[in-house]
């Protein structure tokens, strides 16, 4: 029988997405019995608000799950790949946003509205996908299902807040200098300067000339569609917004949809809202959807280059829809499954 309340650690619960972890759950209503906050020894002994109390931050470690129901993590791949398995032998079940296991196959990689049958088969363990990921595949499951995916092109312009809250920091004291006319600080956590400019990379390149962002969105995406048909082929790009991430998606089917269909699909799907109307200056633009838990898609029209080609805008906030409130949705369907 499930419990009516559970004992919830958020490790990594002082960076961006910890944060808005936090909020989620505040905002969600969680049957939270216990809250524990975990971060790393540098952000330990701070403290952290959550309905209305202060709780201060502990420093994460093997002993600290003991009597944990549900680990939400995103501390980074490392204490990921320390901490999870010491947690799951102490009866948490672990919702990690690192990409450490994204690609295991012992381990599933959700996003409950798409594939929430593979939880059933978590061992301890469930993965959230990549950000720009987790927004792309919300809108291709319910085309997939339709009209079957043949090939995806995507080009993403994906926010600072990606890296962590030092390139935002960064970012904004570029933009400070700049306008103030001093020298720009030194470049320390992003590739190149990202003030007034973009950045054609995301992560580091493989031997294929992808970087590994890029290449995370290919794999992930075919794991979690759960088919390895799909092609995908990806071009992210760094661009100077602090929070939200857009893509261009180019998608080719089997079969030939029409504009109104692809409206209609996506508009009937969970936690997808169409906004559409162009002419009248209403698609989806990364202000606009900061804070905002749906993933906002316009700009709908049919690829004339092909015969069954649509061409998306996707908008989200990545902080949320690709990590938070993707993790709190999981637990939640845990629990209603009865998995945990």
């Amino acid at each position: 029988m499930a419990k009516k309340k559970y004992n919830v650690a958020v490790l990594g619960a002082t960076g961006m997405v910890g944060k808005e972890m936090i909020k989620v759950l505040e905002e969600r209503k969680f049957p939270v019995d216990k809250f524990i906050p975990l971060a790393s020894s540098r952000t330990a002994g701070s403290k952290v608000i959550f309905k209305g109390e202060n709780y201060v931050v502990e420093e994460a470690k093997p002993g600290s799950f003991e009597g944990v129901d549900i680990g939400l993590f995103s501390a980074g791949a490392k204490p990921s790949e320390l901490l999870a398995p010491e947690a799951v032998k102490k009866g948490t079940v672990v919702i990690d946003n690192t990409s450490f296991f994204r690609m295991d196959p012992n381990v599933p990689l959700v996003v409950p509205e798409v594939n929430a049958y593979d939880l059933k088969w978590h061992k301890g363990i469930i993965a959230n996908p990549n950000c720009s990921t987790a927004q792309m595949v919300l809108v291709l499951k319910p085309i997939h299902d339709v009209a079957k995916i043949k090939r995806v092109v995507v080009s993403t312009y994906q926010s600072v807040s990606g890296w962590g809250k030092e390139a935002v920091e960064e970012m904004y004291g570029q933009f400070k200098a700049i306008l103030a006319g001093k020298k720009i600080p030194k470049v320390q956590f992003l590739p190149k300067q990202i003030a007034f400019n973009v950045i054609p990379q995301i992560d580091s390149f493989t031997s294929n000339g992808y970087t590994k962002e890029e290449m995370k969105m290919v794999n992930e995406t075919k794991k979690i569609m759960g088919d390895q048909n799909i092609q995908v082929t990806a071009t992210t790009v760094r661009v100077p917004v602090a929070i939200g991430h857009s893509e261009a998606v180019n998608i080719e089917t089997e079969r030939k949809l029409s504009l109104e269909q692809v409206r209609e699909i996506l508009s009937k799907f969970p936690t997808i809202k169409v906004m559409d109307e162009p002419e009248l200056g209403i698609y989806p633009i990364p202000i606009e959807c900061v804070g905002k838990n749906d993933t906002f898609v316009g700009r709908i029209r049919e690829d004339i280059s092909i015969q069954n080609g649509i061409d998306l805008w996707i908008v989200s906030d990545n902080l949320r829809r690709g990590a938070a409130f993707n993790a709190v949705l999981i637990a939640e369907r845990l629990i209603e499954d009865g998995l945990i």
